[in-house]
Parts: C-alpha cells; structure tokens; sequence
C-alpha cells in the first residue's frame, strides 16, 4: 500500500541519517495522498517537506489539508513538468517490476539442489519437459540428478588426484 511504501522509504532514510526531499510527489488523488501523509506523520515528518498528489484522469493536484483540488492549465509548463515527473515514477516502477518477474521465472525447484550448477540447471528442466511431453515418471529425473553428481565427484576425484 502506499502508506507501507511511503512509511519505508523515509524511514530508511531517517535510520542511516540521509537527507529527506524538499519535496514529494505522490502519483494519486485524495486517498493516495492521505495515505501517504499517515506515514508521515508516523515518522514526525510533516511540515519538514511539501507534499502534494496528482491525480491521473484531470491532472488535479491535491495538498494535504486542502480538500479542493488545483487545477492547472493543461499547456502550462508547469503542469508538463509535474507530469513528466510522474510519467518517470511510473516508467521506473515498471522496469522494477519487469526486472523482479523476469528473476523470479529463472527460479526453480532445482536451485534448491546443492552442487547443481546453471548449465545442470538448464539441462535438467530441459529434461523434465521432455519428460512432461512423454508423460514419463519422475524417476527418470532423479537418476539424471544422481548422474550429474556422480559425474561431478568423479570430476573432482581426478582434479585432487592430479
């Protein structure tokens, strides 16, 4: 939720002594924004920097403690700069997003076998495709296992013996 989110990231920044932002722009209308200002009370931070929301449909920006909306021109520079602030918020958000899926589509049960390296890796889940195609039983994966590390003792026997 946004006030985790928010919560977090300035109290990071509180624990290791960093500099907070002059200024802070939540990406959301009145709830957002409200949210967000829980967890700054929580910390003590209000009043030590502005804080203000944007809400997407018509560009209204929202203040703490101000129920009505500004509503800027829609050609103001101004208005360009604060979304464009958003729009890279939100491009950051999703490359973040992209990076962790993507990481988390190369995890799999495999990694979790001691000695089994990416290359053993990647042959075995070939394997168990294959196997899924034939509609083979698991044995056939677990004696490959055991002949990868039977194969890699064997590997290191003769490296110590050299």
């Amino acid at each position: 939720s946004m006030e985790e989110i928010v919560f977090r990231r300035y109290k990071r920044l509180l624990d290791e002594n960093l500099p907070l932002p002059q200024v802070v722009m939540i990406d959301g209308g009145k709830g957002q924004l409200s949210a967000a200002m829980n967890a700054i009370n929580k910390l003590n931070l209000s009043g030590r920097m502005a804080v203000a929301g944007i809400a997407k449909k018509l560009e209204e920006i929202y203040f703490p403690d101000d129920s009505f909306p500004l509503y800027i021109n829609k050609k103001s520079e101004s208005l360009k700069l604060i979304q464009q602030i958003r729009n890279e918020a939100h491009r950051f958000a999703i490359s973040f997003h992209r990076k962790r899926r993507e990481k988390r589509s190369f995890e799999s049960f495999l990694d979790e076998i001691p000695g089994l390296g990416k290359q053993r890796k990647l042959a075995l889940l070939k394997e168990i495709k294959k196997n899924r195609r034939k509609k083979l039983n698991n044995q056939t994966l677990i004696n490959k296992i055991h002949k990868f590390r039977k194969i890699k003792f064997q590997i290191k026997m003769k490296r110590l013996n050299k």
